[in-house]
């Protein structure tokens, strides 16, 4: 059964730094990408950063590109997103979501998830 588990949500200031974490089992990771994805109140899923499990390629979204990091683990079967300079509006629910992917750029798109985990709440207030 494939699981996805966030981890490392907070409260954190504006300017502070969090990591989060996706442990993923139950499917060969080789094949697969995994994304961060989050979602504000009264807004739409949207893609953040995604890494292809086998290479290492990354992807980010404009608006975290530089102030965010996504990297993977694969002996822990695990991908991190280490985000610093946070600012108010990276408040959301972050989940991780992966699907079997083989092109070279991971994609952002949350039409193409197959599992999602269950979210992990970010806020940034001070």
């Amino acid at each position: 059964q494939v699981q996805l588990v966030e981890s490392g949500g907070g409260l954190v200031q504006p300017g502070g730094s969090l990591r989060l974490s996706c442990a993923a089992s139950g499917f060969s990771l080789g094949s697969y990408a995994i994304g961060w994805f989050r979602q504000a109140p009264g807004k739409e899923r949207e893609g953040v950063s995604s890494i292809n499990l086998s290479d290492g390629n990354t992807n980010y979204a404009d608006s975290v590109k530089g102030r965010f990091t996504i990297s993977r683990d694969n002996a822990k079967s695990t991908v991190y997103l280490q985000m610093n300079s946070l600012k108010p509006e990276d408040t959301a629910v972050y989940y991780c979501g992966a699907q079997r992917w083989r092109m070279v750029v991971p994609p952002l798109r949350t039409n193409v998830v197959h599992y999602w985990g269950q979210g992990t709440q970010v806020t940034v207030s001070s």
